[in-house]
């Protein structure tokens, strides 16, 4: 009998900096390009995949612009643009409902700072809803016209992010693991974080208290159940760190 095969490398990509991202704008949902710094950012983080010897086969991103450019040009650094890439919407950014395209900290002076944190930073506490109605809705987005539409959110919690990831990654990630030595996920912050969460075992506290910094690779070396033996950034500490805190900080008056 074959011995089954041992999962082969997993690597984590939070997109570069966007532009929403640089005016402290909720995103979520919406198509915003990368800022400067964050094509930059891709760039270097498939620099530092190619100069680690990881060289994926496939690649999973969501169905936003930011991520699917953040992956073409790491791939590009890597001369892999030709290996398959997966997209699904289960790996989109956390859907931020009515807040979308509002200014972080003029929503939090207006709703209160200790609203405006709740609905950032709890584990299962949704934001206001978006209208139907809505043009920005994603009922009315054609990429996902093919979705039963009570799949389709108006708004999401991190709870919500990790129910909608999971089959994802049991249906899709999985079987790749199976069937090449490295794949990489190329995401948003809170896909991310619900991947994360499932892989470390962390607690829904712990893992509201993550911030994943952009642009920078995270590895897994994988069990046989898919578990991480090992697990680390690529790049220097010092900038990993500080972007890290940037993401933490982008609902302060001074970003």
């Amino acid at each position: 009998m074959a011995t089954a095969r041992k999962p082969g490398v997993l690597v984590l990509l939070r997109h570069g900096q966007s532009t929403w991202n640089l005016e402290n704008l909720f995103t979520g949902w919406q198509d915003v390009p990368l800022s400067e710094r964050g094509v930059t950012e891709a760039k270097e983080g498939g620099r530092l995949m190619k100069e680690a010897g990881l060289m994926p086969e496939v690649v999973h991103t969501s169905l936003l612009v930011r991520a699917i450019k953040t992956t073409d040009l790491a791939l590009d650094e890597m001369e892999r643009t030709w290996i398959p890439v997966r997209r699904s919407w289960r790996l989109n950014e956390r859907h931020y409902g009515a807040l979308q395209g509002l200014n972080k900290q003029q929503t939090a002076d207006k709703y209160g700072a200790d609203q405006v944190k709740l609905w950032r930073r709890s584990y299962d506490v949704r934001p206001p809803e978006m209208k139907v109605s809505d043009d920005r809705h994603p009922s009315h987005d054609p990429r996902y016209a093919e979705l039963p539409p009570e799949l389709l959110p108006s708004a999401e919690c991190l709870k919500d992010v990790v129910e909608r990831m999971l089959p994802y990654w049991f249906d899709s990630i999985v079987p790749d693991l199976l069937h090449h030595q490295c794949v990489l996920v190329s995401a948003h912050g809170n896909s991310l974080r619900a991947l994360v969460k499932h892989l470390e075992g962390l607690t829904d506290q712990e893992v509201v208290d993550l911030d994943i910094p952009t642009g920078v690779p995270r590895v897994y070396e994988l069990d046989s159940k898919f578990k991480p033996a090992s697990a680390r950034y690529l790049g220097d500490p010092d900038e990993i760190a500080r972007r890290a805190a940037a993401v933490k900080s982008q609902a302060s008056r001074s970003v």
